[in-house]
């Protein structure tokens, strides 16, 4: 997994509650078990019109945001199924941050596990950083996830809180399997004693 460390880019303002993992990726679309493919997707009814032109009027599809790494939304963001495709297909977009007042608990671990750094922070620092992104490319912010802060393009900077499981396996680039295997040795060396206690296993 790649590391997260520090991320200046551009912010799309997404000012919706409870946008469910079906409105992030649809259902037709988890047919397929590749993490690659699904960006051109993401949002896809709200990006798309019935004939598969894109919707104008869609934050993603304006020249000022096509490019946004970074994601600004509302209450109770991944609500809905449990689909692991919904984080695919935002870090495939590109989008490697998303901050929101909250966010349903299966879709918040699953950012983690799939390099997106989901934070959360209260109502009224979401609306300042909500309306710094409505200024579109020329707004960036700045992540930094070791000092914990985001930085407003006006030079605001706001502090968030992160577990701190959490923030080392962003930094350090480690999903479960990666944290496991920092572990090999040991397991290794169980096995080993284990099979000479019970061969029968």
């Amino acid at each position: 997994m790649e590391k997260f460390e520090t991320l200046t880019g551009i912010a799309a303002p997404l000012p919706l509650i409870n946008v469910d993992t079906d409105m992030i990726i649809p259902k037709q679309f988890l047919k397929t078990i590749k993490r690659s493919g699904l960006g051109v997707n993401l949002f896809d009814e709200m990006r798309y019109t019935d004939d598969g032109s894109e919707n104008p009027d869609f934050v993603l599809n304006k020249p000022a945001w096509r490019e946004a790494q970074i994601l600004i939304a509302g209450d109770n963001f991944g609500c809905g199924s449990s689909r692991e495709h919904a984080p695919w297909a935002i870090k495939d977009f590109g989008i490697k941050v998303i901050v929101a007042p909250s966010y349903a608990d299966i879709f918040y671990n699953n950012c983690f596990k799939n390099g997106i750094l989901p934070v959360t922070l209260p109502h009224e620092q979401v609306d300042i950083l909500m309306k710094d992104a409505e200024k579109g490319a020329n707004a960036r912010m700045t992540v930094d996830l070791e000092a914990q802060t985001i930085t407003a393009s006006d030079g605001q900077v706001l502090a968030f809180e992160i577990d701190p499981f959490h923030k080392r396996c962003l930094l350090e680039g480690l999903d479960e399997i990666g944290t496991t295997l920092e572990k090999a040795d040991s397991i290794a060396a169980f096995e080993q004693v284990q099979a000479g206690a019970r061969p029968w296993i």
